[in-house]
C-alpha cells in the first residue's frame, strides 16, 4: 500500500523538475515510506512534460500527467487528487522553494496527531515584500473571514488524509481555500506546521498583483457556497421576503395617507401617489422581492439535479499502469 502521494503542478519549471525529484528522494529514502511523486504538467510551453517523461522511465514511483493546455494550479490539483493512491497526500510547488525535508514530520501529524489536514506556514518567507505584505493582509481577511486559524492560507506545501482530497472538489483557483473547502466538508481538525521557505533558484513567479483581486473574490464564493450551496431558498428567499415587505410597507403607506386624505383629515394630497419617490421605491422593492424569491426557487430545483464535474483534457499520462490510465481523471 503506498502511504504517500507527492502531488506536483508544474508550469514551465523545466530547470527545477530532476533536482526536486532527487530531493524528495533523499527526503523520503530514509524512512522506508512507500511513495509515488505524481507530477501534473498544466500545459507547459516548455520542456517540462519531457523532464518528466524521462524522470517517470527512470523511476516508477515517478508518474507523470499532462494537460492539453493551461488549466491552473485548481486543476492540477484536482486531477493529482484524483490520480492519487496514497493514505497521506501531500501538495507541493516545483519551484524548489518548498523544502521535500518537511514531507515525513507533515506524514506524521496526519498519521499519528489524527489531523485531517495540515497546513504549511511559511513563518519566515524568502520574498520581496511587494509580495509578502499583501500576502499576510490576505491571510488576515482569510483567517477572520473563515474562521479557520492558520496564517499561510496559499503555501502549497499541505498534507492531507486520503479522505479528504477525494471528497472535496477544488475549481477555479479555489486551491487557496482547500482549508476552508475541506472545513465546510466535514474535515474540522486542521492545524498549521512552520515550515522552511527557499528563495526561488529557477524561473520566476507565475501568480501576479491580480491573484490578491481574484483570491478575494474566490473567498466570499467560498463563503456563500459553504453556507447556502445546499438550501439557496434561505439566501435568496430571506432577502426577497425582506425586499418584498419593504415595498409592501412603502404601498401601504402610501394608500394610508390617500385614505386618510379623503375620508379622516379632508386635506388633499400636495403631490399624486405616482407623483412620490417612494412609490417607485415601493414598486421597486416589491418587483426586486419576487425576483430573489423566484431565484431562490429556481436554485433550489437546481441543487437536487445530478450536476455532472468538469472533465479536463489530459493529453498524455506517463509511468501509470494500463488499470490505472482507465480511471476517470476529473
Amino acid at each position: 500500500m503506498t502511504q504517500i502521494s507527492v502531488i506536483i503542478p508544474v508550469y514551465n519549471e523545466e530547470e527545477s523538475l530532476r533536482e526536486l525529484s532527487q530531493w524528495i528522494n533523499r527526503a523520503l529514502q530514509p524512512h522506508s515510506f512507500s511513495y509515488e511523486v505524481i507530477f501534473v504538467d498544466d500545459g507547459s510551453t516548455d520542456g517540462s512534460w519531457e523532464q518528466i517523461k524521462s524522470l517517470s522511465a527512470e523511476d516508477d514511483r515517478i508518474k507523470g500527467i499532462r494537460f492539453n493546455r493551461n488549466y491552473g494550479k485548481s486543476a492540477a490539483l484536482q486531477t493529482g487528487f484524483r490520480a492519487a493512491k496514497g493514505q497521506v497526500v501531500i501538495t507541493m510547488d516545483a519551484d524548489l522553494q518548498d523544502s521535500p525535508d518537511e514531507i515525513p514530520g507533515l506524514y506524521h501529524m496526519i498519521t499519528e496527531g489524527g489531523y485531517h489536514l495540515v497546513s504549511g506556514w511559511k513563518k519566515k518567507r524568502k520574498d520581496p515584500l511587494s509580495k509578502t505584505i499583501p500576502s499576510r493582509f490576505f491571510n488576515f481577511v482569510t483567517r477572520k473571514f473563515s474562521g479557520i486559524p492558520i496564517h499561510d492560507f496559499n503555501c502549497g506545501l499541505k498534507a492531507y488524509r486520503s479522505e479528504v482530497v477525494k471528497n472535496i472538489s477544488v475549481y477555479g483557483e479555489m486551491h487557496r481555500y482547500i482549508p476552508v473547502i475541506a472545513r465546510w466538508a466535514g474535515f474540522n481538525k486542521i492545524t498549521e506546521k512552520v515550515v522552511e521557505h527557499h528563495e526561488r533558484k529557477y524561473g520566476y513567479s507565475k501568480f501576479g498583483f491580480e491573484r490578491f483581486i481574484r483570491g478575494f473574490l474566490d473567498l466570499l464564493t467560498i463563503l456563500f457556497v459553504g453556507r447556502f450551496a445546499m438550501r439557496p431558498m434561505h439566501f435568496f428567499g430571506t432577502l426577497g421576503i425582506l425586499s418584498f415587505l419593504s415595498g409592501f410597507l412603502f404601498t401601504a403607506k402610501l394608500l394610508w395617507d390617500k385614505i386618510d386624505s379623503i375620508y379622516f383629515s379632508g386635506i388633499p394630497l400636495k403631490r399624486d401617489i405616482t407623483q412620490q419617490p417612494i412609490f417607485y421605491l415601493a414598486l421597486v422593492a416589491v418587483i426586486i422581492g419576487v425576483q430573489l424569491f423566484v431565484t431562490g426557487f429556481l436554485a433550489e430545483l437546481i441543487t437536487r439535479q445530478s450536476l455532472s464535474k468538469k472533465d479536463y483534457l489530459i493529453a498524455e499520462r506517463a509511468g501509470f499502469r494500463e488499470a490505472e490510465k482507465e480511471v476517470r481523471l476529473t
